[in-house]
């Protein structure tokens, strides 16, 4: 299970290191992707094989279910983990999250994400102003 978050640093190489903490439990190749909110996903392999195998099962019939196919699988990469936990990012996908040098990486239960570092903390601020509504909401789905 991937919890906290972390703040790291991309190398000149694009290269990002995982927390150490994660590193086992990703084991040696990882799949990152484009995720929500303009940030990326970051999968163990098992856990990307049980989720790409929902999202190729979903029907083609609406626009939005294959913009949100299309954006998860072919935005999506294998990464070997090297000796040293780290990660190489591709253009597209560092582009696509708006990373430069500071980063954050929050453990979210079964993946990573990897966050522009103000992005993260412009986002954050904004989710800790809802914490009321947001509690309410998973109360009433019988969550908290």
């Amino acid at each position: 299970m991937f919890i906290g978050e972390y703040q790291h640093s991309l190398d000149p190489k694009k290269r990002l290191a995982l927390p150490s903490k994660f590193r086992k439990e990703l084991g040696g190749k990882v799949v990152i992707t484009r995720g929500l909110d303009k940030c990326l996903f970051v999968y163990p392999l098992k856990t990307w094989k049980e989720l790409a195998e929902k999202l190729g099962t979903l029907p083609m019939g609406e626009s939005s279910t294959r913009s949100f196919v299309r954006l998860m699988l072919a935005g999506a990469i294998d990464s070997d983990v090297d000796s040293q936990g780290r990660i190489l990012l591709p253009e597209y996908l560092k582009e696509y999250a708006g990373l430069d040098r500071s980063v954050v990486v929050a453990g979210l239960y079964n993946r990573l994400e990897v966050w522009a570092e103000d992005k993260w903390k412009s986002y954050r601020a904004k989710a800790e102003e809802n914490t009321d509504e947001v509690a309410e909401q998973l109360g009433k789905l019988g969550i908290y």
